[in-house]
């Protein structure tokens, strides 16, 4: 049977799935369950630029519907009639349809010859339910995509809770263990254009950069990226911030979206170092990523920044996986602190590294143009942004670990948020 008939599949993030383009999409459901699940798929990250109308009622409402009005790009009808029932009442739906629209028909048999029938009779996919919004989303997604094309690569997002928590420093240092342990490419883009560190951070000065690509988007193409990348290794390339304050940087909410998207298309893992702000461009691509990782320090502000960031992205992004946390600068001499596991009882989220203050080890690192790797070699702390490289790269899964009970001060705190 062909893969495209969809049964049960286990839920998954999606890491697969090329987001669909700008389309129109209307369902026509005959159970609340496919209803929810469109509903679900239609506040996706992949469905961003879909424009997505679901409603009861199953083909005869589709039949009804557009009888007078016009098809959009792409109808889901489902239905639980039997075989021959069902292709009577497409046979209805065909009379009505325009010729340039898809149709998926959602049902509840799973019938090889009911799928070729359906097939000769123009039908685009046929899914079995039950399914869940990344399937739907995944079969929406193949009517557009090409068979042959490769694989999107996989972006990954760093973010800082606070100004000053090392976010830079732990993206850098992952883009790198990636690219080493990978031994596969990986790009990193440094997207604080006034005051980014990676060029820094791995001495390289190049003469152009990622603000060549945001002032110049009409020509964004593959070899325009390309030709902008400065290479740090065999694997790791670099798309540099100017870091200069000649001018002011103000972008729209979808001015880094297309550089994303054409570095990913030719690039296994993309590594986004996202500078601490709160715009709709930062917002937008924080969203839009495959993977996030929030650093934080363990105090109150960073823990009620990070609880916030979790929250919102989170909720943004349904079918992905939260965001993860590494905790950076512990154990800070004389400085209080929250512990770690409570930090991550805190926010409901475990930490999947818990990276020490070493001064004298980070500092000459970055004074010297070096990685942790490079400078302290088979080290506890290099082996911390390996680990971190795994996880995120979906070659290893964070296990969780038990929560612990909150002190006053932090149980407070939340006890204010939830209200």
């Amino acid at each position: 049977m062909s893969e495209t008939m969809t049964e049960a599949l286990d839920h998954d993030d999606g890491a697969d799935v090329r987001p669909v383009p700008r389309i129109s999409l209307q369902a026509f459901c005959d159970t609340p369950e496919i209803y929810g699940v469109v509903d679900a798929a239609s506040a996706d990250r992949r469905f961003a630029k879909v424009h997505v109308k679901a409603h009861m009622g199953g083909i005869p409402a589709a039949v009804e519907f557009y009888g007078g009005a016009p098809t959009p790009n792409v109808i889901v009808v489902e239905s639980r009639l039997g075989a021959d029932r069902l292709l009577g009442e497409l046979d209805r739906l065909a009379d009505v349809c325009d010729p340039g629209s898809k149709v998926v028909v959602v049902g509840h048999v799973n019938d090889i010859d009911l799928y070729r029938d359906l097939l000769r009779r123009g039908v685009s996919e046929y899914v079995v339910a039950p399914f869940g919004p990344i399937d739907f989303i995944r079969t929406v997604s193949r009517l557009y995509g090409d068979a042959q094309a490769k694989p999107l690569g996989r972006t990954i997002a760093f973010f800082g809770a606070r100004g000053g928590v090392g976010s830079s420093t732990v993206a850098h240092n992952v883009a790198w263990s990636m690219a080493r342990l990978f031994e596969t490419d990986v790009a990193l883009l440094d997207l604080d254009l006034p005051f980014g560190t990676a060029g820094l951070d791995f001495n390289q000065d190049p003469s152009q950069g990622i603000a060549d690509a945001v002032y110049s988007s009409d020509r964004v193409d593959d070899v325009f990226i390309d030709r902008l990348l400065a290479k740090c290794d065999d694997h790791l390339n670099l798309l540099a911030a100017p870091a200069t304050l000649e001018k002011s940087y103000d972008f729209s909410a979808d001015a880094f979206g297309t550089i994303i998207d054409v570095t990913q298309k030719g690039v296994p893992t993309v590594v986004l170092d996202v500078p601490h702000m709160w715009t709709g461009w930062v917002r937008k691509v924080l969203t839009m990523a495959d993977e996030i990782v929030v650093v934080a320090s363990p105090d109150l502000a960073n823990l009620r920044n990070t609880k916030n960031i979790v929250d919102v992205l989170t909720a943004a992004r349904p079918n992905d996986r939260p965001p993860h946390l590494v905790l950076n600068q512990v154990n800070v001499p004389k400085r209080p602190e929250i512990k770690p596991a409570e930090f991550a009882a805190a926010i409901g989220r475990e930490a999947v590294a818990e990276i020490p203050f070493e001064p004298q080890l980070f500092g000459t690192a970055a004074n010297n143009g070096q990685m942790i790797g490079e400078a302290a070699g088979k080290s506890e702390v290099a082996g911390m942004f390996d680990t971190v490289a795994n996880l995120v790269s979906g070659r290893s899964q964070n296990k969780r670990g038990k929560r612990v009970a909150l002190p006053p001060l932090l149980s407070k705190l939340l006890m204010k948020k939830s209200a």
